[in-house]
């Protein structure tokens, strides 16, 4: 895929404010778009510019593809196998006309991977997907997978799956197929305006094809200027260490008098996590 530029602060278009102006300091804390300024009844020309591109660099995000070739090569030296695979949808708008179709595999992808699935299925599933945004895994998945891993030990993680024309559900065919107990999605998320290329993590125990939401952990806004990448992944392996534990995941996770059954230990562990 053609790499997209990061994202232009409006500072970048226009000469320095005016000294001692009191929103210098404070616009300098937030990528939001906050005092603006005025040029007559309208927005100054460096704010119209920015959110121009702004505006592109998400439309580009949506539109853009996964290079599974150069994502693969930066995951191999991780040392997991690495399987490839597609949601129904062939095309990219098809995909996006479909939300249904990038939630399911096709008839073939399925069975594909069942037929590496082993008597013995992973822990752990490792799921990289396009999503809304193939702009984020491409940045980011292989340097979060790097920094989760060593966190993982004791735990059988799986082969590492790319899928493209993929939405989150779509990691639970995936994971069922291939019988792991765990599996999390790192996805693109839907572009915002001075976020491009966001990844999300979405944990979910026992994954089969129609869970619900509810019964996923996300970690969203994944990215340096976001949830650091170190961050993500240390949050990431104890949402898993968790939902081991007590086999479950999501809503009755974050509810630790009903999921853990009295283990105060692990309940102040959770109640320190991200919802």
């Amino acid at each position: 895929m053609s790499e997209l530029p990061k994202p232009v602060a409006s500072d970048a278009l226009a000469p320095a404010d005016p000294p001692n102006d009191p929103w210098t300091e404070l616009r300098s804390l937030t990528p939001a778009r906050i005092a603006l300024g005025r040029s007559g009844a309208s927005l100054p020309t460096r704010e119209v510019l920015a959110f121009g591109i702004a505006h592109a660099q998400a439309r580009d995000a949506v539109h853009a593809a996964l290079d599974v070739d150069a994502l693969a090569s930066a995951l191999q030296p991780l040392g997991l196998p690495i399987i490839r695979t597609q949601s129904a949808a062939e095309t990219r708008s098809a995909y996006l006309a479909r939300p249904d179709w990038g939630r399911r595999l096709s008839q073939d992808a399925r069975s594909a991977l069942e037929a590496l699935a082993r008597s013995d299925g992973p822990d752990v599933l490792l799921v990289i997907a396009d999503g809304l945004s193939a702009v984020a895994p491409q940045r980011h998945a292989s340097a979060l997978i790097s920094a989760l891993l060593p966190q993982l030990d004791g735990l059988r993680i799986g082969p590492l799956v790319i899928a493209t024309q993929a939405r989150v559900a779509l990691a639970d065919g995936i994971a069922e197929s291939l019988g792991a107990k765990l599996v999390v999605c790192l996805i693109g998320e839907r572009p915002g305006l001075s976020s491009p290329d966001s990844l999300g993590a979405y944990i979910t125990y026992a994954p089969k094809v129609g869970t619900t939401d509810e019964a996923r952990i996300c970690i969203s806004n994944i990215r340096p200027e976001g949830c650091a990448i170190g961050d993500a992944a240390a949050l990431i392996a104890a949402s898993l260490h968790a939902a081991l534990a007590v086999r479950r995941s999501g809503v009755a996770l974050r509810e630790p008098s009903k999921a853990l059954d009295g283990d105060a230990s692990t309940a102040a562990a959770l109640s320190d996590q991200k919802p």
